[in-house]
């Protein structure tokens, strides 16, 4: 009896240990995640500050949208809000791997000589943004382009990371703080 109590107990503690071994795991791609999700703030050239913003800057919203871990339901401060055309885009990384697809956003401004807005869905493009490692540079194609105000967000993960100037939430992904 005694041995198999034992047992337990030391099946126990390596479940207790395998348990804190996936947490610190989580806690460091969260971490990784924060991290691409900043940026450096700086806004291309050519991006017009939206005029009349549902979400003005400094001012604050929910986040509706999950492109990356901990985004969904994440209250933002609004950093800037832009009027420009948004893109979803499939793009091939300049580091090799798999393409990364549906990447939302990327902005018409973040195009190497994009020409007219809106691009139709299917053009080829070469990326000038650096949201994600291996995105500058890269062959993308549109998927989608949608006419709307675009915000840079600070928020804090769903995970308690801090995000700063993240590139792009779309108004439609931003809900009112009630």
């Amino acid at each position: 009896m005694e041995d198999e109590e034992d047992a337990i107990e030391e099946a126990e503690t390596e479940i207790n240990d395998v348990r804190t071994s996936i947490l610190e795991v989580q806690e460091t791609i969260h971490a990784i995640f924060a991290e691409q999700m900043s940026s450096n703030g700086v806004i291309p050239d050519g991006v017009e500050a939206a005029e009349d913003p549902t979400y003005e800057v400094g001012s604050e919203a929910i986040i509706e949208a999950d492109h990356m871990p901990g985004m969904y339901g994440a209250e933002a401060t609004i950093a800037g809000a832009f009027d420009t055309v948004a893109y979803s885009v499939t793009y091939y990384p300049t580091t090799g791997g798999e393409p990364v697809e549906n990447h939302k956003w990327v902005i018409h401004e973040e195009l190497e000589d994009p020409g007219e807005a809106p691009l139709e869905p299917g053009t080829e493009v070469v990326l000038d943004a650096d949201h994600m490692k291996g995105m500058n540079g890269a062959t993308a194609v549109i998927e989608s382009a949608e006419d709307t105000t675009v915000y840079m967000v600070d928020f804090t993960t769903t995970a308690g990371k801090e995000v700063e100037n993240h590139k792009w939430v779309t108004e439609s992904e931003l809900s009112p703080v009630e």
